[in-house]
């Protein structure tokens, strides 16, 4: 496994001291395929523990540049998730109701309840990231900015974060660290291939021209927005199984340091199962 924690803001971070060809440690592809399929495998049962406590949550953000893998790691890693314990949510452009609100208030209607896992495909960061990229987003959401709206926006963030931590909810952050080269091939194979053009937009063009905008902008919410109750993790993405197996490792580490255990049922429930179980037991086919 080959995540690495970012240091804990506020810090000066360059994406260029992490790479994203990285194998995660791993010699070959196969090597990999075989460390998720056990991953997942543990997975279930410390999914089916999580959801039976009912004492914390789970949410899972998911950033990146176009064609990062977001879509793959949901498909490929999460199957270790019950579905019925599971949701996904993406935070693409906002609607008219959500942008007459504050930027976290389609974040707070999302969240996990407690036994659940919640995985944010983009989420609250896109408000520091291609709001600050395009600034017309900004005056499209009728706010009234500070003079220093992105220091305030991360300070915002990490209290936010730090409500849910305290509150119960696990936040696993993960960066997916795509490489400019490997993004232009992603894009031109989905031009280029009829069953993924349905993937492309002009708007995947448009930012791969404002790529070091874009580039500038993540390093500056890596840099202020790693804390000890959610640090940020740089996933290295230019091969879709390194990122795969490196998030999946991630998210059963943390689910094995919480000592999951099935709820111990109490001697009145213990009883009366004995009684429904001697007469389901008794009955007469």
């Amino acid at each position: 496994m080959d995540a690495r924690i970012v240091p804990f803001s506020p810090t000066s971070v360059s994406l260029s001291d992490y790479d994203p060809a990285s194998k995660a440690g791993f010699e070959s592809k196969r090597d990999s395929a075989k460390a998720l399929l056990g991953d997942i495998e543990s997975m279930v049962g410390l999914d089916d523990m999580f959801s039976a406590q009912k004492n914390r949550a789970m949410l899972i953000v998911l950033q990146g540049m176009d064609a990062a893998g977001k879509d793959g790691i949901i498909k490929h890693v999460m199957t270790g998730i019950d579905p019925q314990n599971i949701s996904v949510h993406g935070f693409r452009q906002p609607s008219d109701e959500e942008l007459r609100h504050d930027y976290l208030w389609r974040a707070y209607k999302a969240l996990p309840e407690r036994g659940r896992v919640a995985i944010f495909n983009r989420s609250y960061y896109e408000e520091v990231l291609v709001v600050r990229v395009m600034p017309g987003l900004l005056r499209s959401e009728a706010a009234l900015p500070s003079d220093d709206e992105w220091t305030d926006r991360y300070v915002d963030i990490n209290a936010f974060e730090r409500h849910l931590t305290r509150c119960g909810t696990i936040v696993l952050k993960f960066f997916l660290h795509l490489s400019k080269d490997k993004q232009r091939k992603r894009l031109c194979k989905r031009l280029e291939t009829p069953t993924k053009m349905w993937k492309a937009s002009d708007a995947d063009l448009e930012a791969h021209d404002r790529w070091d905008a874009y580039t500038h902008a993540y390093e500056q919410m890596l840099g202020n927005t790693s804390t000890p109750w959610a640090p940020w993790y740089v996933v290295p993405a230019d091969r879709k199984w390194a990122a795969r197996v490196t998030v999946g490792g991630v998210i059963v580490e943390t689910l094995e340091k919480l000592d999951l255990r099935y709820p111990e049922p109490t001697r009145r429930r213990r009883e009366l199962f004995a009684r429904l179980a001697k007469k389901l037991g008794e009955e007469t086919t």
